[in-house]
C-alpha cells in the first residue's frame, strides 16, 4: 500500500511540474531586436579563406567562428549580376519569377531599354541631380523577406536599405520599406526618392553636411599593412590592371585628391566607399532607432565598392586584397557598434554576395589557365552577316542585353520566319567566333543543347516578358570586355559560389558542406522570424543553422 501511495505522489509531483512548465511558456514569439543583411558586391566564396590570416577577430572571422557557415552556397540561375543577385537574396526567388533578369533588359512592348530600378513617376530627394533619385522597387515582381516582416508586424517593424548603388539598396529594402538610401557621386550626398519620403530626415542631412567623401579624398589610398603582407596577390604593377581615372599607373599609393574627373565617384572606387556605407548605416540605425522598438527591425546593407575595384583590377590584385582587409575592419566596427547599441546577442546578421568574379584573362594566360576575351564587334558582325545572307538584309535584332538577342517579331512574321530558324543561323555563325561555347533558343528551352545542370540555371533566368529570344554563352574563363580588368555574369562556379554566413541571435555555431542556394537565405531568415517567406519564394530554410 505504501508503495502505491508513493507512486501516486511521484506521479502527482511530475504532473504538477509539467503543468508548471506549461504555465511558464512564453506568451509571445521570441525574435531578435534587429536583423542585419549584408551583401558584398562581387565577393567570391574563397575570399573568406584566402585572406583569413590577415583578418581581425571582430569582422569576417567573428561571423565564421561564432556563427554558421554554408560553405557550398551557389546561385540557382545563370546570369549572375548585381540587380538579380540582390533580388534573389531578399525574395528567395529567381529571375524567372521575381522579374529582375539583369541590371537592365529590353521591353519589347514599350520598345525601350529598362533599368532595373528606374521609375519616372518619382523624384530625387536630397540632391539637385534630377535623375539620380528617380528610382523605386516597382520593377520587382514579388515581395521580399523585408516586406514580409513589415506585413507580419502590421507595419510596426522598420526596414531601411543603404548602399552606394541604388539597386543594392532599393531591391533588398523591398516595396514597403521605410527608406532606402544610395550615393550621388556628383554631390557626395546620400539620396533617396519620393517613393519613400518627401524630404531627407535630419540625421541624414546632418551626415551629408559632414562632407566625409571630401575628407577621405584628402587621405588618399595607401596599403593598410606592410607590402610584404600581400602575398596572396599578384605584384602591384601588372599590365592587366585598369587605372583609376586620372592616375598614371594602378599602383600604391593613390593620390585621390589629385585625380581628375568625377571626384566623388573616385571615392566609391576605393575602400573609402565601404567606410561611408558603414557610417551611413550606423547613422540610420541611430536615427531611426532600429532595434529599440517592440518589434524586430531590418537593416539591409550592400557594400558596392568591392565590385567597382574588382572590375578594374581583378580578384588577384593587391588593391582587392587591401579592400577586403579594410572591409573586415569596417564590419568589426559595425558589429562593435551593434553590440553596444542593440545589445550583444540581440541581433542577427547574415553575409552573402550578389555574384562572384572571373580571373583577369591576362593573369590566367600568364599562369596557363584557359581564358580569353570575346570580341563583341567580331561576334556582332559575324552574326549580322549570317542573318542577312540567310534571310535577306534586314535589322533582325532590335536590342541586346545580358548577352541575349531580342528579335524583331513583327519582321519575323512578315518574312514568315520562326525564332528557331533564326536561332539556328545565329548558333552556326556564333560558334565560329573564339570564346563562344553555345547558343540557346530561349523560347524553346526543351531543345536547348545544354547539360542538365546548366539548363536548369538558364531556365531559372528566363522571364517571358523581359528576357531575350536567344542567349549566347561564353566559354569558362572568357568574357566580353577589354584587356584590363574583369567581369562576371555566367553560370560558372567562380560566379555562382558566394558566401552565406549567419551569426548572432537564434543561430547555431557550425558549418555545412551540403549544397545550399542563395534563394535559401530569405526563407532561412523568415523561419528565424516565424514569418511567411516572400511571394515568389522557391528556397528552403537551412534548418541546421537555426536554434530550435
Amino acid at each position: 500500500m505504501k508503495k502505491i501511495v508513493l507512486c501516486l505522489l511521484v506521479a502527482f509531483a511530475a504532473n504538477a511540474q509539467t503543468a508548471k512548465k506549461a504555465v511558464t511558456k512564453p506568451s509571445t514569439i521570441a525574435r531578435p531586436k534587429l536583423v542585419v543583411g549584408i551583401v558584398v558586391d562581387q565577393m567570391r566564396y574563397d575570399y573568406l579563406y584566402r585572406y583569413y590570416d590577415s583578418y581581425t577577430e571582430g569582422g569576417f572571422k567573428r561571423m565564421m567562428n561564432e556563427g554558421f557557415n554554408c560553405r557550398n552556397n551557389h546561385y540557382p540561375y545563370a546570369l549572375t549580376v548585381t540587380a538579380a543577385g540582390h533580388a534573389s537574396v531578399y525574395t528567395g526567388s529567381v529571375p524567372a519569377i521575381n522579374g529582375v533578369v539583369g541590371n537592365e533588359w529590353y521591353d519589347p512592348i514599350a520598345k525601350q531599354e529598362i533599368y532595373c530600378v528606374e521609375d519616372s513617376t518619382v523624384k530625387t530627394v536630397g540632391s539637385a541631380t534630377g535623375s539620380v533619385g528617380k528610382m523605386s522597387p516597382k520593377n520587382l515582381l514579388t515581395s521580399t523577406v523585408t516586406d514580409q516582416l513589415r506585413i507580419a508586424t502590421n507595419f510596426r517593424s522598420k526596414t531601411v536599405g543603404v548602399a552606394i548603388k541604388d539597386r543594392g539598396s532599393i531591391l533588398p529594402a523591398g516595396h514597403t520599406a521605410n527608406a532606402a538610401y544610395w550615393f550621388d557621386s556628383k554631390t557626395g550626398n546620400w539620396v533617396s526618392s519620393t517613393f519613400y519620403m518627401d524630404d531627407l530626415p535630419q540625421w541624414a542631412k546632418d551626415y551629408n553636411a559632414k562632407k566625409m567623401p571630401s575628407e577621405y579624398l584628402k587621405k588618399g589610398w595607401d596599403l593598410l599593412l606592410s607590402a610584404d603582407s600581400y602575398g596572396q596577390s599578384s605584384p602591384d604593377d601588372v599590365a592587366w590592371e585598369g587605372k583609376l581615372p586620372g592616375s598614371q599607373k594602378p599602383v600604391f599609393p593613390y593620390d585621390l585628391a589629385g585625380l581628375a574627373g568625377d571626384a566623388f565617384g573616385v571615392v566609391t572606387d576605393t575602400p573609402w566607399g565601404n567606410t561611408i556605407t558603414k557610417e551611413m548605416a550606423i547613422e540610420a540605425v541611430k536615427g531611426e532607432k532600429l532595434g529599440k522598438g517592440a518589434e524586430t527591425d531590418f537593416l539591409a546593407i550592400s557594400f558596392s565598392s568591392p565590385d567597382k575595384i574588382g572590375h578594374r583590377v581583378g580578384p588577384n590584385s593587391v588593391e582587392q586584397q587591401d579592400d577586403y582587409l579594410r572591409l573586415d575592419r569596417e564590419l568589426a566596427d559595425l558589429f562593435n557598434f551593434l553590440d553596444g547599441y542593440v545589445g550583444k546577442g540581440q541581433y542577427t546578421v547574415f553575409l552573402t554576395a550578389d555574384h562572384g568574379v572571373v580571373d583577369v584573362p591576362g593573369f590566367a594566360a600568364e599562369h596557363k589557365l584557359p581564358s580569353g576575351l570575346v570580341e563583341r564587334k567580331v561576334l556582332t558582325k559575324t552574326v549580322t552577316e549570317a542573318l542577312n545572307e540567310a534571310f535577306g538584309k534586314e535589322k533582325y535584332i532590335v536590342s541586346t542585353a545580358n548577352n541575349q538577342l531580342y528579335l524583331d517579331h513583327q519582321l519575323l512574321k512578315t518574312k514568315k520566319l520562326t525564332v528557331a530558324s533564326v536561332a539556328q543561323v545565329v548558333r552556326e555563325a556564333a560558334l565560329t567566333v573564339p570564346g563562344i561555347a553555345d547558343v540557346i533558343d530561349l523560347t524553346d528551352m526543351g531543345k536547348a543543347p545544354l547539360n542538365t545542370y546548366q539548363l536548369e540555371l538558364y531556365k531559372n533566368n528566363v522571364n517571358a516578358k523581359r528576357s531575350g529570344d536567344i542567349q549566347i554563352l561564353a566559354l569558362p574563363g572568357w568574357f566580353y570586355g577589354t584587356f584590363t580588368g574583369t567581369s562576371h555574369g555566367t553560370p560558372y562556379n567562380y560566379d555562382t559560389q558566394v558566401p552565406f554566413v549567419l551569426f548572432g541571435w537564434g543561430v547555431n555555431k557550425g558549418e555545412t558542406l551540403k549544397r545550399t542556394y542563395v534563394s535559401d537565405i530569405a526563407p532561412t531568415i523568415a523561419a528565424l522570424l516565424h514569418i511567411l517567406p516572400g511571394s515568389g519564394n522557391v528556397g528552403n530554410a537551412v534548418e541546421e543553422a537555426l536554434k530550435k
